[in-house]
């Protein structure tokens, strides 16, 4: 493969990658324009704030008083009080709150209605309500409910005034509320302002934002969080623009409704609530100068809000941090996002896609870059985890970062790859298993499935080295066996052998019956391709060791096999026809190696390598020089040597090899009288000794006339 190939290869595949991402992201943003993904856009918010909502330091400056069903309990069993209380009874809340010190107190209950118990206890309220300067009441808006279309000529005008309202007003097309429920004359006039307490949740019904403000008869009525915030800031600029609105100096992000999205703090009880029954119990014991049971200086400097909490009293709200959760405790989160200038800001549409098309497109090109099963795995988790983990870097940060779009992008620009590379490159991939698994390592096909560019088709000249293998006395054991039983053994045989040849890297050239052809170094490159070699050689003939006692009692005969190695250049490529061809080698350094195999026969020996694979693969394993031999179809002689495993050099065995070493020098040099007496020392245990003491015997009768040192194989 070369390398524009190569090149066209890179572009073809980062125009695949590009060309996933730019349709996932096409897909998401049709689907996020419209709002497709809001509904799951707010289930992913919500867990992000349940997952990482967490108190500021505003939360310890708000208080909240509960009208819990222990409040309700404690009223009818000890004091025979039933529901609705008098209403002189939540005086006493007021007197604390008063005595203690705090700065505001918010009631987030409606008193449209004259009391049951008559005008003196509205009246009583009224007198409690009037004496705590930053008193908030509540009233109640609706589109289609309430007794007012007018403000009431009774009730004061509120003071609040927000510049750029009628321009935002006309802007927004924001729709003014048409009717109110004002609490009973008395209470509104005490009051030191007046508050909407009606709040609309988010499509599903769930609230996560919440209007600032709210218009009716022309007139602005704050939120309770925001009038509890104004209650001591009364002269503090405001003003509303496309987007935002200003609080003195600071900006609060809000949408087209005048909603802020909400920063919550955590679960129901975050913010530190007291029971209504406590409060009133330690208002009651400080008038008797006795002990409270709730200490003053909670609330001290803090802003007070009242609610409800019991079941029976209908406010409470799904909201992301819980399915229930008191409307009161809405208002101050509000309020403490106030205090603490924290609301959560939402990401404008730009920034979204433009962060979706670089999250897309970068999946697409990372996908383009990898090959191979895991690496792509590792793709996919990373870029699905991703935008996950950026959008809740986000919300740390204090953004509404859209997250499913994201997402919905990133998933269409994965499966979209996936099917580009099924497709184009998977197809090839698949082409290369099925053509080389026969005689591949697993491990080798992914090599070259990773680096295709490694593999060229056709044949080359490469230096390979070459492995042959075949069993000793084969034809004699298959006569004796049934085909059944032949089959097994070979099947046995040879997949023992292939797996060593396939750990150590070796391409499977072929089987002829029992003999093995394998070699080394090709289709990839291995450095060590002698060393791989040889010791698969070495881990066969150990393997077959361990096998051979179960061979003998199947067989009656013991199994060996005998193997040549020979390292040198050699052709390797598909050869063969169009319709049917095979990975093969040829060469003069192809035929040593079997030349190799059969020459372990004249000299006792299992295993041989040539003096090129020696070199090739240094040190790695002790060898001894066997001989210096002429084969058939070469002219030049080849020195031969039989490896071992370290292991197996003790010390008898180092020994033998140097008395073999002595031996063999003095048969070079033609001195085979005295060799043939070396060699008989060792003869009874060392077959290649063995063998040269006849060679020095059968040359001693017939002494050469010009001897070389070489021992010449006449047959094949």
């Amino acid at each position: 493969m070369n390398v524009n190939k190569m090149l066209q290869g890179r572009r073809a595949k980062i125009f695949h990658g590009l060309a996933a991402g730019v349709a996932g992201a096409l897909i998401a943003l049709v689907f996020f324009a419209p709002g497709w993904l809001d509904r799951w856009e707010a289930k992913t918010w919500d867990w992000r704030v349940n997952l990482l909502a967490k108190p500021s330091p505003a939360t310890q400056k708000i208080r909240l008083v509960m009208l819990d069903q222990n409040s309700l309990d404690w009223a009818r069993e000890e004091n025979g009080l039933s529901w609705p209380w008098p209403r002189e009874v939540y005086g006493t809340i007021i007197r604390f709150c008063k005595r203690a010190g705090a700065t505001s107190l918010i009631f987030d209950v409606l008193f449209t209605e004259p009391s049951k118990y008559g005008v003196a206890d509205d009246r009583a309220l009224a007198s409690e309500v009037h004496d705590f300067e930053n008193f908030v009441g509540a009233v109640f808006l609706s589109r289609k409910s309430g007794t007012e279309k007018k403000w009431p000529a009774a009730v004061p005008l509120p003071p609040l005034k927000i510049q750029g309202l009628d321009e935002w007003l006309a802007r927004t097309g924001h729709q003014t509320f048409p009717r109110a429920s004002f609490p009973v004359q008395e209470l509104a006039k005490a009051a030191g302002s007046l508050a909407n307490v009606h709040l609309n949740p988010d499509f599903d019904s769930v609230y996560r934002r919440a209007a600032l403000f709210e218009v009716f008869d022309g007139k602005v009525l704050p939120s309770l969080a925001l009038a509890g915030y104004l209650s001591d800031k009364r002269d503090m600029h405001l003003k509303i623009s496309s987007g935002r609105f200003m609080l003195g100096e600071r900006e609060i992000p809000v949408d087209s409704a005048g909603r802020a999205i909400l920063n919550f703090r955590g679960p129901s009880g975050t913010h530190k609530s007291y029971s209504a029954a406590s409060i009133m119990q330690s208002e009651l014991r400080l008038q008797n100068n006795e002990t409270p049971s709730v200490p003053l200086d909670d609330f001290k400097d803090a802003h007070v809000l009242f609610g409800f909490s019991a079941p029976g009293l209908y406010d409470l709200r799904p909201t992301p941090v819980s399915g229930v959760y008191p409307g009161v405790e809405i208002s101050a989160t509000m309020l403490d996002n106030l205090l603490a200038d924290d609301f959560i800001r939402p990401v404008p549409p730009l920034p979204v896609v433009l962060i979706t098309l670089i999250m897309v497109l970068l999946a697409g090109l990372a996908t383009s870059r990898v090959s191979g099963f895991l690496p792509s795995v590792l793709i996919y988790i990373l870029f699905i985890c991703a935008p996950v983990v950026l959008c809740l870097m986000a919300y740390r940060l204090g953004f509404w970062m859209p997250l499913v779009v994201q997402e919905t992008g990133v998933a269409v620009t994965l499966i979209t790859a996936g099917l580009i590379y099924y497709t184009t490159e998977g197809r090839q991939k698949i082409f290369i298993k099925n053509a080389f698994k026969q005689y591949l390592s697993p491990d080798v096909i992914e090599q070259i499935i990773e680096h295709p560019d490694r593999l060229k088709l056709g044949g080359e000249r490469k230096m390979l080295s070459i492995f042959f293998s075949d069993i000793e006395g084969f034809t004699g054991i298959s006569e004796g066996l049934d085909p059944e039983a032949l089959t097994h053994l070979l099947n046995v045989y040879l997949t023992a052998m292939t797996d060593i040849i396939h750990e150590e890297g070796g391409t499977v050239d072929k089987y002829e019956g029992d003999a093995i052809i394998a070699f080394w170094n090709a289709p990839l490159t291995q450095p060590d391709h002698a060393t791989r070699c040889v010791r698969a050689a070495l881990r066969c003939q150990a393997k077959l060791d361990e096998m051979r006692p179960s061979f003998r009692e199947s067989l009656g005969k013991d199994l060996k096999m005998r193997i040549g190695i020979n390292t040198g250049y050699a052709v390797v490529g598909n050869m063969g026809s169009h319709s049917r061809f095979d990975y093969t080698m040829i060469g003069d350094a192809v035929n040593l190696a079997a030349r190799l195999e059969g020459i372990n026969k004249q000299f006792g020996t299992y295993t041989l390598i040539s003096q090129t694979t020696k070199e090739g693969m240094a040190d790695a394993f002790p060898t001894r020089e066997v001989s210096r031999v002429a084969v058939v179809g070469r002219k030049e002689p080849v020195v031969v040597h039989e490896p071992a495993l370290p292991e197996d050099m003790n010390e008898q065995k180092q020994k033998t090899l140097a008395i073999f070493s002595k031996g063999l020098n003095l048969f070079y040099r033609g001195d085979f009288d005295h060799a043939r007496s070396v060699f008989a020392d060792i003869a009874r245990h060392d077959p290649v000794a063995q063998v040269y003491v006849v060679k020095c015997t059968e040359l001693l009768a017939g002494p050469p006339g010009d001897w070389q040192g070489v021992w010449v194989i006449t047959t094949k």
